[in-house]
């Protein structure tokens, strides 16, 4: 029965895998690229064709009719036939797109093949920047290209990115990292400080998390102002406000506090107790009703009833055993004896038994914690 309820799994997840797959695969193809990132998918196909057809052809043998042959081969319309042929055929996401792109464009690739390729190797500048002006240079944006704020070496002090870099959109405007602001990343926001700056580079760091808002230094002490749950100390600067030492206590009667680094947190006490100064039934400042203080620990009242009965009724039992063993000594001291050896066995197993804590499977609880 089991096997047959894995195998009906196997079978309806195989089923589920092949549909779902298939309309994975199609969205994926169908992707619409923006222009620029289309063209570079196109580009990094093309290119992928080059290598494969570079390592395929002349290997081995003599190396000078290898060259010689691979010189003419090199920029054949042979060649140029077997890229296009799988041109697009290693692209998962914007297939359709890329496909699109090279019969639109079949006329460029032919020309940059076999009159541009030894001036203009590289067919990104060529196809997608100067040809089909869909792309920029790195570090330039918009229609017309231009420079990114900070061209060449400080764009946006190197603390942000140009919008639209790359591409023919954008405006150029710097789009800051975390904890820099400023029309080119010149300053560091808020909550963050100036730890390192020179000629040409800025350092912002995290204001400590004891202070609101701004601060002039790292730690406790460059605080302008402490957070909530923060006081201020003269040579300490923002320290920790200890909530759960207020004269009126901020936890419910049934809670006990713990502090935390600038909050609390309350959290419920033993169902043992009526009100507790920290977790489990030896906390209790007072017992629930119907539990009972018992060296320092409030137990079950009703519990520790059915123990003293059960121990009452068991020793009860061990000297009806001995009164027996008495009774049957008068009429057959052997019988006697022996019965007298097993009560005393049974008495002694028992009361250790009773009496030994369960000792923990440590195979069990390596497992629980996660040590091999």
């Amino acid at each position: 029965m089991t096997y047959f309820v894995y195998f009906s799994l196997l079978i309806f997840y195989l089923r589920v895998h092949i549909v779902f797959g298939d309309k994975i695969s199609d969205i994926l193809k169908q992707t619409k690229f923006p222009p620029c990132k289309a063209c570079k998918v196109y580009v990094e196909s093309f290119k992928h064709g080059m290598e494969v057809t570079a390592k395929g052809k002349f290997e081995g043998g003599d190396t000078a009719w290898e060259e010689a042959k691979l010189g003419s081969y090199a920029q054949s319309e042979v060649r140029l036939v077997e890229i296009q042929e799988k041109v697009c055929s290693d692209v998962s996401e914007g297939k359709d797109q890329c496909y699109s792109l090279n019969e639109q464009h079949d006329d460029l690739i032919e020309d940059w093949w076999f009159n541009l390729q030894t001036s203009e190797p590289d067919l990104y500048k060529f196809l997608c920047i100067d040809s089909l002006k869909l792309c920029c240079p790195d570090f330039h944006y918009g229609p017309n290209c231009s420079p990114c704020l900070g061209y060449p070496d400080n764009i946006c002090n190197n603390n942000g990115k140009c919008k639209g870099a790359g591409t023919r959109k954008g405006n150029g405007k710097c789009s800051c990292n975390v904890g820099y602001e400023g029309e080119t990343c010149d300053n560091c926001s808020n909550t963050y400080y100036q730890s390192y700056k020179d000629e040409s580079k800025l350092l912002c760091s995290k204001c400590h998390v004891s202070c609101e808002g701004s601060c002039k230094a790292g730690g406790p002490t460059g605080c302008d102002k402490c957070a909530v749950g923060w006081i201020t100390d003269k040579d300490k600067g923002c320290i920790d406000l200890n909530e759960c030492t207020n004269i009126k206590p901020p936890c419910k009667p049934s809670q006990f506090c713990i502090n935390n680094e600038g909050s609390y947190q309350c959290l419920e006490c033993d169902r043992s107790c009526a009100g507790c100064t920290g977790d489990g039934p030896d906390m209790c400042v007072k017992c629930a009703n119907d539990y009972t203080l018992i060296n320092n620990v409030c137990t079950d009242s009703e519990q520790e009833q059915r123990k003293h009965h059960v121990f009452i009724t068991r020793y009860l039992t061990y000297f009806g055993l001995c009164v027996a063993t008495c009774i049957i000594f008068q009429r057959n001291v052997m019988l006697a004896a022996i019965i007298g050896l097993a009560v005393g066995v049974y008495i002694s197993v028992s009361e250790y038994m009773l009496n030994t804590p369960a000792v923990p499977n440590v195979t069990d609880f390596a497992k629980t914690i996660g040590v091999n």
